[in-house]
Order: structure tokens, then C-alpha cells, then sequence
């Protein structure tokens, strides 16, 4: 299995720190009984307190043993019994005996007594002799008892399921401005042209008089786009920072709820709250769980959804505008917002965070190690020249896992070599396996496998250069080679896309070459593979056969399920992802075969020593 990390898109770098809010900022939650609830309690507690005193205290007499049908018929036709009272619903039989005792009794449903009296034998003569009443059935006191508890217990499951449901009073949430942060723009890496604007909005809320000069108005809202991780809500926490001003941070899952009208409900709450605190920030996070596009639906979460943003847009920008009340947003999904939320008036701005550069990564990197002992040795630049592509956060992860390593190890300070540790685990995703074994087969074919990969990515012009080889089995890889770009790129071309995609076939080149077999190793190397070609031919316009159209994919779905074309369209990609990979593999084989005493030399080093580094990989490729 092979590893290369990629960044092929702009980077402008920020600090990295994402996690969310701190819990001092959250708004504190109240008890979810409050006073006025429990006058809406005690009612349902008492009624079902009496019901459970009711079936446990009242005595019950004993009932006697009933007697047969046969038995009280034979009593009619010796003239003992009075009175009998018969129950038409259930066929309980009361019988009163002429001592003054009484039996019960009980007959079949199905059928009249007199009927079934009439087949035991008694005359109509004896029938007339006694009086025979019909009574209709009663509930008893414990079943009226038990439904009576069956009521408060739903009763008492409807309050509790309502009120959580629905909030604090009955679906009014109490929104507290936080404490101001104490992080500031110093503690942001990178931001440059983007810092001006967050700047802006900083001195519109510390000085608006110099704008209001010039008839320049506050902006409405921010909202900030960038990838996980990249630091958006650090961002927000800076500029509430740096202008001191009230801070309300909460989240747009906060206002979605299945009840209609709680979340407008909610957002008015916030607002009002707002409004009589400004100038004031208000941080969304996440805000495309409440801000997504409306759609005709006639589901309550819909309903509830649509008027929790409707009501979002009017504070915002409608008749009950909020002067002073600044809102910033966060999201990685925007393109799923409605276009009335991020038009001008609302959202006035929009930040794209990006990925960090070199030189970014350094800065975040010297943020995150403030306060941590470094060994001499330690290099930002190297290590930042060896994370492309990451965020902030996964920097920070890094910083934290060399620490640990450090400690594990025994270490004084933090060396290079728990960096590189931390490195590599972040992008195997896994600690290194050397206490498993493998029979030497299976070290074979790794080897050879991953010797494939260096060498076909060394002889190809317009790959990255290789910097480690490895077959210690780390994560869910039994081995890897690590290869690095020597500069952050903004673009990538076809023909170093083509190049990627044949470096990862090497390793199951290698296979079929020199062992005239091929194992599942390959399994993730050929899914990415497949990954890059279809990206060039679906969404690049890289293939002459498919042409410059490209087929946009849909959240949740497969391009081809996405896809209006015909099958012919359908047939014509599969044939030019085919054909790219086919090419590519076969260009792989092609520089195995004349490099085979390379690829002999670097898998026999493999087997000795596990790991080669560049310096040793070079002197191995060089020597004839």
C-alpha cells in the first residue's frame, strides 16, 4: 500500500485550532423543572399517587370458589334457589339460595341461560319458581383504578417528552452573552488579506465614527467558508477578542427542532437579546443546519426548518433590522445555503479560509509549540514542508502527538524523530505494527510491492519526490512509501495527474512481474487510482473522448445516478477511465521491467533493514 499526501488547491494559513467553543462560553442551562412547571406536575403526580393507593390499600374480599352450571340446575329442580343475576356481557352468574347463602357461578357466553338450564334438565314450571335477573357488567375498582394510572403515567411521559422537546418554557431558550475571548488576531497564523477584513469589522464595532463619516455602515453579517479544521471558529473567537465586545456564540442545530415555530421562536429570544447589549457579536457555527435552501415539503421538520430561517432573515435584514448586532457564521457547506441568506444586506461578506501554505503551516506550527521544550534538532520548516496539505487542526494534532511521543520515549525535550512519528501515524492513521509477524512470503511481496511504487514514481518525470520506504506494517497497511512535493502547487496538470495514478499501479506491477501474481496489497492504490481518473474525465474535461463537458455529483450520490446523459455518455466514460488506467499500468510495467535490478536492489535492502530513507534510496537507484 502507498501513501502520498497531495495539495493541489491555493493556501492562505490560519491557526488550525477547531474545536468548539469553549464551555465557560456555552449559555448555561436551567433545570429542566422550573417553578411555574411544577404547578403543571404536581396535578399529574397526585393522580397518579391516588390511583397507586387505590389498587394497593382498598381491601378485597376474598371471592368464592364458583360453582358448576350442572350444580345450580340441580339446585333449581330441588327448589333451593331465590334469586339468580345474570350478567348478559360477561356470564357471571350471582345465585341466592333460599338459606340466605349465595355461590357464584358461570355459564357459557355463547348462549342464553335459560337455554342452557332448559339442556341440563330444569322445566320451564321450575324455571318460573325462582327470579332470574339481568344485569350488565361493571368495571371492577382496580380496572377503573388502573386506567386511571394508565392516564397519569402518559400524562407524565407527554410533560417530560414536552419539555425537553421543547426547551426551557415550553420552547424559549435563554440565550447569555459569554465571557469576551481572550484570544486576539496574535493568535492567528497567516490570515494577511483576510485579517484586513476581519479588521474592519473590529474597528466598525470599537469606532464606527470614522466609517459613519464617509457613510459607511457596519456590516450585517460575515460568513466564513473553509474546509474542517482550518480555524473558522478560532477566527470568530479573535475578533470577539479583539474588539471586547459581548460574544454570543451558539450553533444552527440549536434551532432546529421538530415543533414548528420553536426555532423562529429561538431566534427572536436571541436577537432581542442581542439587541439591548449592542454593539455585539453573534456567532453561528455550523450554520447550514439552519440556513439550507427552502424546498417545497410538507413534512413538520420542513415547515419548522423554513420558518426558522425566514425568521433568521428578517432579523437580519427585514423590518426589525438589528443595528449594532453583527453576526458571524461558519460553515465548510455553503453551497447548500438559500440564496437569500448570503445575498448582500445579510451577509455582507464572505471569508474563504483556505488551506495553509509552507509558510503558513510554519506559523501554525510556532503557534502550537509555544511553550513546549524542543530539541535543537527540531526544524518548523522541515516539518511544515512535510505536512502539505494539512489544516490547522491536524498541525495541532501533530504538535500534540510528538509531545506524547516524546514522554513515551523517555525523552527530556521533543525530538525530529517524534515528529516524524506523529507525521507519519496522522497519514497511515495508525501506530506502527512491529510486533506483528509475517512470514516471509508476505515480506516478499511488501518489498517488492512498495520498491514498485519508489522506483516508478523516481523514473516518472513529474512525480513527487520519494522520501521514505517502509515495510512495517503501520495501520491497516503492510507497508508504505511516503513521497512529498517540493512546493505547494495551485494547480495540477494532466499530465502529473497521469503520472500520479501510474506511481500508484507500481506496487501491483511489481506483483505481476516478479511473482506472475497479483494480492489484495493493491487495494487501496487502485481505488485512488480510480479516484484520479475519474475526476480527470468526469469533472476535469482532461480526456478527448469525453470532450470539456463535466458531470457535477450531488451530495449523497454517485455521479452516474446524478448524471442526465444518455448510456452512450455512460459507456464512452467507463471506456476513458479504462483506458487511463490501462496506459498507466501499462507504463508502470514498462519501467519495472527495464529498472528490474533496481527494483532486486531496493526490495533486498527492504527485507535487511525495514526502513530506507531518500539519501539511501538515491545511492541505490544510482548504483549500475
Amino acid at each position: 500500500m502507498m501513501i502520498i499526501t497531495v495539495k493541489t488547491r491555493g493556501h492562505i494559513i490560519i491557526n488550525g485550532d477547531t474545536k468548539n467553543m469553549n464551555r465557560e462560553n456555552q449559555p448555561q442551562r436551567k433545570p429542566l423543572l422550573g417553578r411555574k412547571a411544577l404547578w403543571y406536575a404536581l396535578p399529574v403526580l397526585a393522580i397518579t399517587i391516588i390511583a397507586i393507593l387505590v389498587i394497593v390499600l382498598i381491601p378485597r374480599e376474598k371471592a368464592p370458589d364458583p360453582i358448576s352450571l350442572s350444580n345450580i340446575a340441580a339446585a333449581i329442580m330441588e327448589g333451593k334457589v331465590e334469586k339468580v343475576e345474570d350478567s348478559s356481557i360477561t356470564g357471571d352468574l350471582t345465585i341466592y339460595f333460599n338459606d340466605d347463602t349465595v355461590a357464584k357461578g358461570v355459564r357459557d357466553s355463547s348462549s342464553p341461560l335459560l337455554e342452557q338450564l332448559l339442556f341440563l334438565g330444569v322445566t320451564k314450571d321450575q324455571i318460573g319458581k325462582f327470579e332470574l335477573v339481568h344485569v350488565k357488567g361493571a368495571a371492577a375498582t382496580g380496572g377503573v383504578a388502573g386506567l386511571i394510572l394508565v392516564f397519569g403515567v402518559v400524562g407524565a411521559a407527554v410533560f417530560v417528552a414536552a419539555r425537553s422537546n421543547r426547551g426551557e418554557r415550553w420552547g424559549k431558550k435563554s440565550y447569555e452573552e459569554t465571557q469576551i475571548p481572550s484570544i486576539c488576531f496574535a493568535d492567528v497564523a497567516g490570515l494577511k488579506e483576510n485579517v484586513q477584513e476581519l479588521r474592519d469589522v473590529v474597528t466598525f464595532l470599537k469606532d464606527g465614527d470614522k466609517y459613519a463619516e464617509l457613510g459607511a455602515k457596519m456590516p450585517r453579517g460575515v460568513l466564513m467558508v473553509g474546509d474542517p479544521g482550518t480555524g473558522k471558529t478560532l477566527i470568530a473567537k479573535a475578533v470577539a477578542g479583539e474588539a471586547g465586545v459581548p460574544f454570543f456564540a451558539t450553533s444552527g442545530s440549536e434551532f432546529t427542532e421538530v415543533f414548528v415555530g420553536v426555532g423562529a421562536g429561538r431566534i427572536r429570544a436571541l436577537f432581542k437579546k442581542a439587541k439591548k447589549v449592542a454593539p455585539c457579536i453573534i456567532f453561528i457555527d455550523e450554520i447550514d443546519a439552519v440556513g439550507r435552501s427552502r424546498h417545497k415539503g410538507e413534512s413538520g421538520a420542513e415547515m419548522e426548518q423554513d420558518q426558522t430561517l425566514n425568521q433568521l432573515l428578517v432579523e437580519m435584514d427585514g423590518f426589525g433590522t438589528s443595528e449594532g448586532v453583527i453576526v458571524l457564521a461558519a460553515t465548510n457547506r455553503d453551497d447548500v445555503l438559500d440564496p437569500a441568506l448570503t445575498r448582500p444586506g445579510r451577509f455582507d461578506r464572505r471569508v474563504f479560509i483556505n488551506r495553509p501554505d509552507i509558510k503558513g503551516r510554519e506559523e501554525i506550527l510556532g503557534i502550537h509549540t509555544r511553550g513546549k521544550k524542543l530539541s535543537i534538532e527540531v526544524s518548523l520548516e522541515n516539518i511544515a514542508r512535510a505536512t502539505p496539505g494539512l489544516v490547522g487542526a491536524d498541525l495541532a494534532n501533530i504538535v500534540n502527538e510528538a509531545a506524547i511521543s516524546a514522554v513515551r520515549s523517555g525523552h527530556t525535550s521533543i525530538m525530529m524523530s517524534d515528529f516524524e512519528e506523529a507525521i507519519e501515524k496522522h497519514i497511515t492513521g495508525g501506530v506502527q505494527r512491529g510486533s506483528q509477524v509475517m512470514s516471509q512470503d508476505e515480506r516478499e511481496i511488501v518489498a517488492f510491492h512498495e520498491a514498485g511504487h519508489a522506483v516508478v514514481m523516481h523514473e516518472t518525470q513529474m512525480s513527487d519526490p520519494v522520501y521514505k520506504i517502509t515495510i512495517i506494517p503501520r495501520g491497516k497497511a503492510g507497508g508504505y512509501t511516503i513521497a512529498l512535493p517540493e512546493k505547494d502547487i495551485n494547480l495540477i496538470s494532466r499530465c502529473k495527474i497521469i503520472s500520479r495514478i501510474t506511481g500508484l499501479l507500481g506496487g501491483r506491477a511489481a506483483e505481476e512481474i516478479f511473482f506472475h501474481d497479483v494480492t489484495s496489497g493493491a487495494s487501496n492504490d487502485l481505488s485512488v487510482a480510480t479516484q484520479l481518473a475519474e475526476d480527470m474525465v468526469i469533472r476535469l474535461g482532461m480526456h478527448p473522448t469525453t470532450g470539456l463537458r463535466v458531470y457535477p455529483q450531488y451530495q449523497s450520490h454517485s455521479v452516474f445516478s446524478s448524471m442526465n446523459s444518455s448510456q452512450k455518455t455512460f459507456e464512452n466514460i467507463d471506456e476513458a477511465v479504462k483506458e487511463i488506467l490501462d496506459t498507466c499500468y501499462a507504463d508502470a510495467k514498462k519501467i519495472l521491467t527495464s529498472k528490474r535490478s533496481v527494483i532486486e536492489r531496493v526490495a533486498g535492502k527492504l527485507l535487511e533493514c525495514e526502513t530506507i530513507d531518500r539519501e539511501l534510496f538515491l545511492q541505490l537507484t544510482d548504483e549500475t
